[in-house]
């Protein structure tokens, strides 16, 4: 018997990863019997102010306690992460460590900032090493890290599942990351009860997170179109692929039966809550391998320059557009544009997200349109106009969409400068 060769310039292989999951009411109050089944004796629990508030880190400290770990609250975490909150938590956790192991409970921010910390505590190195080219230098992790046990407070960012962490560079005005799969969480700890008190502002962005994370994944690039890689050569993102599709398919199930609950109702709604909680690991479990593109792309710069805009829902001290508001407001138009490089995905994508939209004659309509009506009806502000944009803005947002080509590489319909000005400029209103 003989192995037959593969096509050596077509890709044939496809890599998918996920961590272990605990999910339920209740399941914050076993991760002390988690984290000291890694024989961590001291740990480092990761949050921000809002979630110190609210007591949660101080229910895993407790848990921590009554098996035998100790634990300090680092409650420093930006809503939004800099290169420069990033590095000072770094630095406390460098100056009050060493550490065996790390609690992240909060939404995204807190989440990658402790994978950002696991990352630079555990090895040489600063931030800027492991950045994403080209405005970084993509420095591998050269070993295991510790323990990271990811708790989220919101459903939306999927950091939990996934192998990256996100940060504002604030010298550029531009988002960016790092993605490798080491800094994927050791185990996801998923308590829907934890989501209850959130403000509609923040579940409605933070939704709309899962909803562009699940869409963008599955529309995106199929991992056969690359050109073969070697196994050094392979990255976090590989393209749609049958197992990220299954995830991406059941997240916009779940975001049809329960978004609008959880927005408007979501206070006394647990069943909502916990689909939206469910969504936001599924969609993580989809585009954490397969990639997101255009609308994430766009993102970062419309975060990163932000002028005046303070959402209703979040910290007022400062100008901000929330990560999912950012994603989603150039998302229609993104989906007519990539359209005609895979019309069954976008009209499947449509059809999971609201099976009972009539059927529009313009096909390439039929997302984009069940994206607005689910928008507006959840106050997403009218496209990049609604959060302070204006056309003159257009040439300074470009170029900081360009600088990600890690996701626009997972667009099936590669984009160009001339392509990314004119889908931010008709997203100036999408209504």
């Amino acid at each position: 018997m003989t192995i037959p060769d593969v096509n050596l310039t077509e890709e044939t292989i496809f890599t998918w990863g996920a961590p272990p999951l605990k999910f339920g009411a209740g399941a914050v109050d076993e991760i002390g019997f988690e984290m000291a089944g890694y024989g961590a004796k001291r740990v480092l629990i990761v949050t921000d102010p809002g979630i110190h508030a609210i007591g949660a880190p101080e229910r895993i400290a407790d848990s921590l306690s009554r098996n035998g770990v100790s634990s300090e609250i680092f409650d420093g975490v930006h809503v939004e992460p800099t290169d420069d909150s990033m590095i000072k938590a770094t630095e406390y956790a460098r100056a009050q460590g060493p550490w065996d192991g790390f609690v992240a409970v909060g939404g995204g921010s807190a989440i990658d900032t402790a994978k950002a910390i696991n990352l630079l505590t555990s090895g040489p190195g600063e931030l800027m090493d492991y950045i994403n080219k080209p405005i970084g230098n993509a420095k591998v992790p050269e070993g295991q890290l510790k323990p990271l046990i990811a708790v989220p407070t919101t459903a939306g960012t999927g950091s939990e599942s996934t192998a990256m962490c996100v940060l504002d560079i604030l010298s550029m005005k531009v988002k960016t990351g790092i993605s490798h799969w080491r800094l994927r969480p050791t185990l996801a700890v998923i308590d829907p009860l934890l989501t209850m008190s959130l403000p509609p502002e923040v579940t409605a962005a933070s939704g709309m997170d899962i909803v562009c994370h699940a869409v963008e994944s599955y529309t995106a690039r199929w991992y056969t179109s690359f050109d073969r890689k070697k196994p050094e050569e392979r990255v976090t993102y590989c393209g749609s692929n049958p197992v990220s599709d299954l995830w991406c398919e059941k997240a916009m199930a779940l975001l049809a039966q329960s978004f609008r609950d959880a927005v408007h109702r979501g206070a006394d709604d647990l069943e909502a809550r916990s689909n939206m909680m469910m969504a936001a690991t599924f969609a993580g479990m989809g585009f954490g391998n397969s990639g997101v593109h255009i609308p994430h792309a766009n993102a970062y710069p419309i975060a990163g320059m932000v002028k005046d805009f303070r959402p209703a829902g979040y910290p007022q001290d400062e100008p901000m557009v929330p990560h999912g508001m950012s994603v989603s407001l150039t998302a229609p138009e993104a989906f007519r544009f990539s359209f005609e490089s895979a019309p069954d995905r976008h009209l499947k994508a449509a059809e999971l997200m609201d099976p009972r939209a009539d059927k529009l004659n313009d096909q390439r309509e039929q997302l984009p349109s069940i994206l607005i009506s689910l928008m507006r009806d959840i106050d997403i502000p009218n496209g990049i106009g609604g959060v302070g944009y204006t056309e003159a803005d257009v040439p300074d947002l470009v170029p900081g969409t360009m600088k990600q080509q890690r996701l626009l590489a997972t667009c099936p319909k590669p984009p160009t400068e001339d392509d990314i000005a004119d889908i931010l400029t008709k997203s100036i209103e999408n209504w």
